[in-house]
This record gives C-alpha cells, structure tokens and sequence, in this order.
C-alpha cells in the first residue's frame, strides 16, 4: 500500500488534512520552512507545486506564487530537493502538483526516476487528461507513484467511474467551476457535488476536495459529506505572499494548518 493510502486508512472516522505550498515561493530557503511548517501544524499530505509558466487550472494567488518562484530561478530539481530534505526528517507523504510540460521536457521516465528518488509519493498533473495517461500511468506504476486524476462539476458518471477506476493515491475533485482560490463560503452545489463524488468513490478509492476550501468550517462541511479529505492551497500561499516578516509568517501559516486540522477530528475524538 502506497504511503498516501496508508495515511488514509490509519486516519480512523477522521479526515485528513492535504495542505499545499509552492516549491521555491518566494525563495527555496523559505518555502522549505513553509512545507516545515505545514508539517508542524498536523498536514496529512503535503501537496507541493513545481512553478510553471501556464498555470491554467491555478487563480490569482498560486499564478503570482509560481511567477515569485520562477522569478527567484526555482528549477524542478530545487522543488525535488526541498521533497528530499523533508523526507529526511518527516515521513510526511509528499505529492508534486504541477503540469504535464515540466515531465515531458526531460522525459517521462527520468522525471518520475528522480521524483522517485528524492521521496515523492504521487503526482497530481492538472492538464493530463484520462485518455492521455496511458504512458505516463505505466511509468508511474513502475516507480510506485500515485496517479492522482482530478474530477470536475461537469464529470459524468461514466467519466466519474473511470476516474474512480484509474487514480491510484485518492480522487481529487475540484469543488467549483473555475480556477483555484479561497473563498469565504461553500455553497449548497458544492456539498450536493461532494455528496455525489462520495458514493461514486465510497469502498474503492478516497476522495480529496479542494479548491476554495479556507476555513475550519469548510473543511469540516466537506467532510460531513463525504469526503475523505480536505485539500488546502490558496490560503496558504496567501499567508506567504502577506510581507509579514518570515518567522511571524511562518508561526501563522502552523496555528491555521493546525486550526484546519482540528477541523479533520470528529467530535467525539480527541
């Protein structure tokens, strides 16, 4: 069982927490401490973007992220770095968010080799679609990688089912139409759109909700009904891009993870 399904199955009635950050925003110094402090604060999961310069399914908060991160020099090799220094010290899963050119370029099979390599546990490529992973899903499987597809509001059920069928690691559905980006409440379709991804994911793969998910309340709504896990980015790369001075940044960036953590815990459970 992959360390991503492990950290789902050991979770009990909890959810679990996936917080994102991107590699190298707005130096690799920093962002390391970022993914420390996400660590620190009780993420499951750290979901960690590789910068790219056509972000499509990402809003205003991580398109500025990625630029500060690209504009700083950040390669692909430095955000693998950063996945490889925290292996050392967190058994943390680690999967890599970022788009389908950053594989390609130097070739599938080296990629996931040195992803493999420097700890990653799964990939989440937003502009891979299904009928397109043939290659790459091969690969992944060799490496023991997760293969973490992403679901719309607009997915049908039989798209739905093969989603179901070939992500490995958990099921990401993307809540909202739209981009990424924190929003200040959770509409009724969302949690009618959970509700429905929950029973087609229900027994045979976890689901993991985000985007605009930036509260407490948001994630413990989302986990109420039916998802395994709450997935958090844009907030938190707010919370870095804020000019607070870095150690009061980062001292926030651990009480909210920790605030949206406690949001995971049932009632009933300490």
């Amino acid at each position: 069982m992959s360390a991503i399904r492990n950290v789902f199955r050991s979770r009990g009635k909890d959810g679990v927490l996936i917080a994102y950050a991107m590699g190298g925003d707005p130096d690799l110094e920093t962002s390391e401490k970022v993914v420390e402090a996400l660590v620190k604060g009780g993420a499951d999961i750290v979901e960690l973007g590789i910068p790219f310069s056509d972000p499509i399914a990402d809003g205003k908060s991580i398109q500025a992220a990625a630029v500060r991160s690209l504009s700083a020099g950040t390669r692909p090799a430095d955000v693998l770095g950063i996945v490889s220094r925290i292996k050392k010290k967190h058994s943390v899963p680690i999967a890599i968010m970022t788009y389908y050119n950053v594989l390609y370029s130097p070739g599938l099979d080296r990629f996931l080799a040195e992803a493999k390599n420097a700890g990653v546990d799964g990939l989440i490529i937003p502009d891979l679609p299904l009928d397109e992973t043939g290659e790459y899903s091969k690969l992944a499987k060799r490496y023991a990688l997760d293969t973490v597809l992403l679901a719309a509001p607009t997915t049908t059920p039989g798209r739905m089912k093969d989603l179901v069928r070939h992500s490995t690691g958990f099921l990401y559905l993307v809540s909202l139409l739209g981009v990424t980006g924190a929003r200040s409440q959770l509409g009724d379709e969302t949690l009618k759109l959970v509700k429905s991804a929950g029973r087609a994911t229900r027994g045979k793969i976890p689901l993991g909700v985000g985007f605009g998910i930036s509260k407490p309340e948001h994630v413990r709504a989302v986990l109420d009904a039916g998802a395994d896990a709450a997935i958090v980015g844009s907030s938190i790369v707010n919370m870095v891009a804020s000019g607070e001075p870095r150690e009061e940044m980062l001292k926030g960036i651990e009480a909210y993870v920790r605030s949206l953590k406690a949001a995971t815990r049932r009632p009933n459970q300490t």
